[in-house]
């Protein structure tokens, strides 16, 4: 079993569990103290078939819960990535091929290796979004990835 910590410059910081069993779960801790839990497909890294957003009472009652008694042995050991990662905002224009489509019709994090973190939208925020949420004309997807991930990302989503 492995975590791996991801700074999100400008939203926080993602935790990417392997369990021993393959499964793939990834918390999100914003910069505000929100979190967010995504249960991903085994079979496809980009499908998160679940999120579960948590205030940050919430995640402490959360954390209390299951938290193992002490054993004298780390059950966790964190692998702090060194990577120089970019946060952009791309935008959905009424040219995207992807605008009325599903977030996971892109492919994102397969195809680059970028994530899509949030959408914004003029009616608030998404934050997390799972792979049903249907893109729209005007959308703005918070991306984070390194450069070339994030910039291979904007042509795709541009049409390219």
């Amino acid at each position: 079993m492995t975590t791996r910590r991801t700074p999100l410059p400008g939203v926080g910081t993602q935790y990417d569990l392997q369990t021993r069993a393959g499964r793939h779960i990834s918390v999100v801790v914003h910069q505000d103290g929100r979190r967010f839990i995504g249960f991903y497909d085994p079979d496809d890294p980009d499908t998160c078939q679940a999120t579960v957003p948590l205030e940050p009472e919430e995640a402490s009652a959360l954390a209390e819960l299951v938290r193992p008694e002490p054993t004298g042995v780390d059950a966790l050991r964190c692998v702090e990535l060194e990577l120089d990662l970019v946060t952009e905002r791309i935008g959905i224009d009424p040219k995207s091929p992807y605008r009325g489509r599903p977030l996971g019709d892109t492919r994102a994090r397969t195809r680059t290796g970028a994530s899509i973190v949030a959408v914004l939208r003029r009616t608030g925020a998404e934050p997390a979004p799972g792979p049903d949420f249907r893109l729209e004309t005007g959308d703005t997807l918070v991306v984070v990835g390194t450069r070339e991930g994030v910039s291979d990302l904007a042509d795709i989503i541009a049409g390219g």
